[in-house]
């Protein structure tokens, strides 16, 4: 059985880091040589109509059929924040077929609207089926530790006990709480702690600094992992992406 090559990637709307230029054609065009096979995408636009006037580039779909189109993908988008000229949420952009695909709702006050986007499928040559679960968490640390409790009785009231699981996204985790919570009740861990002992910088993406982003595994084993750092990824998002490979554990 092949590893899973997995991105997590919060794309900014696909916008540059100050919101200037428009992004999309080159996350694809960057993304393409790396072959992944389950790309875990937030603030993904599904429509904006004032960026569509502002910029001639903007594209004419939704940015997750677009970037499926573009890394022959299919795409699942789990719709988190609507507005009067658009909308934006989660995405995941997968190799395989997705089975079912659900997204559930994990805000927690009326001003950060959050989702859980969570779909199953079966990659090639696995004997089994995986939980590929996309999430942004807020701001706040009272409020990520209300969507970690969330996050834990969805995993384990939803989820059955023996199929990998696979949680990425971007979890504004700064202090790290995230991790102790996810272990100790959802029994996962995170694929960059396990190899090299400490979460990945992945914010702001000139300078990173901060250890946003992650990826928690169940039932997988992290092969390797790292964050994709420098030109051009310094310029096309204000976070960097992370990737990893993971073998099922058996």
């Amino acid at each position: 059985m092949k590893p899973l090559r997995v991105v997590s990637y919060n794309i900014h709307k696909g916008m540059s880091p100050l919101n200037r230029h428009v992004r999309v054609d080159d996350i694809s065009r960057h993304l393409t040589p790396l072959s992944p096979d389950l790309v875990f995408l937030q603030e993904v636009q599904g429509r904006n109509a004032l960026r569509a006037l502002q910029h001639p580039s903007w594209p004419s779909v939704p940015q997750h059929h677009y970037l499926a189109r573009q890394l022959s993908l299919r795409a699942a988008y789990g719709l988190n924040a609507a507005y009067e000229h658009g909308h934006h949420g989660n995405a995941l952009l997968s190799r395989f077929p997705v089975e079912t695909w659900c997204n559930r709702d994990i805000s927690v006050n009326s001003f950060e609207r959050r989702g859980l986007l969570h779909c199953r499928l079966t990659p090639r040559g696995w004997p089994c089926a995986v939980a590929a679960l996309c999430v942004h968490l807020n701001l706040l640390g009272h409020d990520r530790r209300k969507q970690y409790r969330e996050l834990t009785r969805y995993i384990n009231g939803e989820i059955p006990a023996g199929m990998p699981v696979i949680l990425a996204g971007d979890f504004n985790d700064w202090r790290g709480d995230a991790s102790a919570d996810l272990l100790r009740e959802a029994g996962l861990v995170e694929v960059f702690q396990t190899l090299h002992g400490r979460h990945a910088d992945s914010f702001p993406a000139r300078l990173p600094v901060l250890r946003l982003d992650r990826i928690y595994v169940r039932g997988v084993v992290p092969v390797e992992a790292g964050v994709l750092r420098g030109e051009p990824w310094n310029r096309l998002s204000d976070h960097l992406p992370l990737q990893a490979s993971l073998r099922l554990d058996i």
